[in-house]
């Protein structure tokens, strides 16, 4: 009988164990998620990956994906509109080094000199809290550091080309400009950017400030709300999908070792009355 019930606890162990590894491994499974936004003025490009041709005829300002992707390296280069290859690019070839489960965002856009470059952000998909939402802000423009003003008052202070700030706010409407660094004069906007609940909305100040060429692109990545009576994050996403069967598992487990107990316990009191007889 001690065996039955060593052998039963040790089952449900091993049997939990690999439930909660199940999801480490599936999420090392997981795609990742990559968003190309063209941020160079006056300027359709083709977008090839891994010499393949992906985004043919791309319009300044145009914001393509997410492209669903297994995780690895990808080499990008953006070449003049209707190339024939990938071999005379006027940006890269770039390597993106792309994680399973992350969210990207390629950008083709300006330095602050005015040279075309190209950058990877890496976009917070981390739960918001209850009511609020997520405001990213990207300088991608060719333009000295800027300030992002919401009214008159500066939010985000001294933000440089290729650098991005991230604020968590409560869900509204923020009317927001974008002005030169310690000044209130806006260079873009003022523009009303919905902040939705649960929502990271970036906004992208792309262009060119010289070249008169400025303007807002905006991204938005959903799925990270937060249950309003503060559940921990850990709860969400995968680690939610799989919690309610870890847990049936502990329950029926637990069930098995009542029954094979109960049957033991039938067998003895059997044999008993046996020997009685």
């Amino acid at each position: 009988m001690r065996n039955h019930r060593r052998a039963t606890t040790l089952g449900v162990a091993v049997l939990a164990a690999a439930a909660l590894a199940a999801p480490a491994a599936a999420a090392a499974d997981d795609p990742a998620m990559l968003s190309v936004l063209h941020g160079v003025p006056d300027t359709t490009v083709d977008v090839w990956v891994d010499g393949e041709l992906t985004l043919d005829d791309f319009e300044p300002g145009d914001l393509a994906g997410p492209l669903e992707l297994p995780a690895g390296s990808y080499s990008v280069a953006i070449t003049a509109a209707d190339a024939e290859d990938d071999s005379e690019p006027v940006i890269g070839p770039v390597d993106l080094p792309l994680e399973g489960g992350m969210n990207y965002t390629a950008a083709a856009h300006l330095d602050a000199g005015g040279d075309p470059t190209a950058t990877l952000f890496t976009n917070d998909t981390s739960a918001i809290a209850a009511g609020e939402g997520r405001l990213t802000v990207r300088h991608v423009a060719a333009a000295p550091a800027v300030d992002v003003l919401a009214g008159d008052d500066p939010v985000i202070e001294g933000l440089e080309n290729p650098d991005e700030a991230v604020l968590d706010l409560p869900a509204g409407t923020v009317p927001a400009a974008v002005a030169a660094a310690g000044t209130t004069d806006p260079v873009i906007g003022p523009a009303d950017v919905d902040v939705a609940e649960g929502v990271n909305t970036i906004v992208y100040a792309w262009g060119s400030l010289d070249g008169d060429s400025l303007a807002l692109a905006t991204q938005t990545v959903e799925g990270m709300h937060s249950s309003p009576d503060g559940v921990d994050a850990g709860t969400t996403g995968e680690a939610a999908a799989t919690s309610m069967p870890v847990v049936w598992l502990v329950v029926g487990s637990l069930a098995l070792l009542v029954v094979v107990i109960g049957i033991g316990g039938l067998r003895t009191a059997v044999a008993a009355r046996r020997d009685d007889a």
